[in-house]
């Protein structure tokens, strides 16, 4: 069955705007709030939460997708994007969604996979560069304020957007911090269940419903109600604040690709010597 638009399916599932939400109009074009207002919406996001809460790992989460042009970090470009918070109880309390023109052809195989055609992209994008600008600023809002973002699979997206950033001439987000990538705590906490661990097969397994994927902003809301789900799950094994939390994923993921490393060897997928790189969150 043919995807239909990105746009109108993002039209259909918020009909209102929440506070703060990035609307689309009745022509399915994506109307973005201005960086200034950008900042002042997560200002006030911030501003009513506590840094600290009594021992509880999350009070909310900000959340981060990219649909992207293919799966080269270096040189594939961002398509759609979507920033969000969410409180603790995976209600989504900010959104913020981008569509760009990346400047480039977007490949019939990823517009397969993300609903967005090269026509769609020039004729309803925005500029890539203003875009770039304004994702970064969304999440060092997060960052310096303390607020974790969830990423699935965090060194692909933070990876594309540092590129991205040097692409543009713009400042990256050289050592995004705090970072929780429920990929990582999944394989870390529940190592030996078998099966994939795409992030509809992961957020089943917590009962978290995905009903677009590939959708940058249902999938960036689902890893964080997955993240959620993981801390209540896992919460007595856990570190007990995000600069652990953190830490210990770095740690994590590369004892995770050392070895995926020794099994690919084993098997003959990569040579004797080579190694999968395991840096995180950022390659």
């Amino acid at each position: 069955m043919p995807r239909r638009p990105r746009q109108q399916a993002a039209a259909r599932r918020r009909p209102t705007a929440a506070p703060h939400e990035a609307l689309i109009d009745i022509d399915g074009r994506l109307m973005m709030d201005s960086p200034e207002e950008l900042r002042m919406a997560f200002d006030d996001i911030t501003a009513r939460f506590p840094d600290e809460a009594g021992g509880v790992l999350f009070t909310r989460v900000g959340v981060f997708d990219l649909e992207t042009t293919g799966i080269d970090v270096a040189n594939d470009r961002i398509v759609t994007a979507f920033v969000g918070v969410l409180d603790a109880s995976g209600e989504v309390i900010e959104s913020h969604s981008w569509l760009a023109d990346p400047g480039i052809e977007i490949p019939a195989a990823a517009a397969a996979v993300h609903g967005v055609s090269t026509e769609t992209a020039r004729a309803e994008g925005r500029a890539a560069a203003e875009v770039v600008g304004e994702i970064i600023g969304a999440l060092r809002t997060l960052f310096d304020t303390g607020i974790p973002v969830v990423a699935y699979n965090a060194p692909f997206d933070l990876s594309v957007l540092r590129h991205e950033a040097a692409r543009h001439g713009l400042a990256p987000i050289a050592n995004p911090s705090p970072v929780v990538d429920p990929l990582v705590v999944d394989k870390q906490h529940d190592r030996y269940r078998r099966g994939k661990r795409t992030l509809d097969i992961v957020a089943a397994h917590y009962g978290v419903t995905l009903e677009d994927a590939h959708d940058a902003s249902a999938d960036a809301i689902a890893a964080g109600r997955v993240a959620l789900a993981q801390a209540e799950r896992f919460g007595s094994d856990l570190p007990t604040t995000l600069a652990e939390l953190h830490a210990a994923q770095v740690g994590w993921a590369a004892a995770q690709a050392a070895s995926l490393g020794e099994y690919f060897v084993r098997i003959g997928r990569i040579a004797p010597g080579e190694t999968i790189d395991g840096s995180w969150p950022i390659r």
